[in-house]
């Protein structure tokens, strides 16, 4: 779950971190710079994590025709992970 939750904010942090590249590279060249358009960076980054959740609905498997087994502790002390098993 961590690591669907950092993947999103990184993806949501992309049109940010391009801007702000690109600021300093106009200032170094001598490029006159307006303000930050910071309503189009929120709207950038909403409709990537947006793009990101459906691409999630679309591709994530279906396991409703599988049983799912939890994991258990073996005698020896190893844990087992859960799985899904077809039904």
């Amino acid at each position: 779950m961590l690591s669907l939750v950092l993947s999103r904010v990184a993806l949501a942090a992309v049109p940010f971190l391009l801007w702000f590249l690109w600021a300093a590279w106009a200032r170094r060249t001598g490029r006159p710079m307006g303000s930050t358009p910071w309503p189009w960076l929120i709207a950038a980054a909403g409709a990537l994590i947006g793009l990101s959740l459906m691409a999630t609905a679309v591709f994530h498997t279906d396991n409703r025709a599988e049983r799912y087994v939890p994991g258990e502790v073996r005698p020896d002390g190893r844990v087992t992970e859960g799985h899904f098993e077809p039904k």
